[in-house]
């Protein structure tokens, strides 16, 4: 993503799932809707095409249980933009335990050079093909969603610690 090209408000991108949480926001921020879960899978799916990251926070306040879904972008997320800034330095945000790989069918657009908010991905010393910097890649996916010709995968990366388990969160949401 470019400087700016953020979506227009109203900014619904951010989520909270399940009490206490959801209810507090209600209570506290005018500008907070309650939604169906269609709803918000229509939310993720339309931040995904615009290229954002789903982020999904755990606050150690709350015994690390799952209240949120931001879906970021580097040019208006901090936690991005201060991941990028220090190179990682700071661990501020945790990898999704998997990381992207080129196949042979890249033919070197640079799409996915662009769309990569963690700037993890750059053309190879020869400017053809892209490469993948492992070490900056949080294996958001966003792109394999944008590759025209469907040459980006990601694969398990256990040094990227333990993917989550979407069923066992779901099962904690009261």
């Amino acid at each position: 993503l470019s400087e700016g090209s953020c979506l227009p408000p109203p900014y619904e991108i951010c989520l909270f799932v399940g009490g206490p949480f959801a209810s507090f926001i209600a209570e506290e921020n005018p500008m907070f809707r309650k939604i169906s879960q269609d709803e918000a899978v229509k939310i993720l799916e339309s931040a995904h095409e615009k290229g954002f990251v789903h982020t999904a926070y755990f606050k150690r306040e709350t015994a690390n249980r799952f209240i949120a879904i931001c879906n970021c972008c580097s040019c208006c997320c901090a936690g991005i933009r201060m991941w990028n800034l220090l190179e990682g330095a700071v661990p501020i945000m945790a990898p999704s335990g998997y990381v992207s790989q080129i196949s042979d069918e890249c033919s070197g657009c640079g799409v996915c050079v662009d769309a990569c908010n963690f700037k993890a991905i750059n053309f190879d010393e020869g400017g053809e093909r892209v490469v993948v910097n492992s070490g900056k890649c949080m294996g958001c996916g966003v792109c394999e969603g944008v590759c025209p010709v469907g040459a980006i995968s990601l694969r398990r990366e256990p040094s990227k610690g333990e993917p989550l388990d979407i069923e066992e969160l779901m099962s904690r949401v009261p």
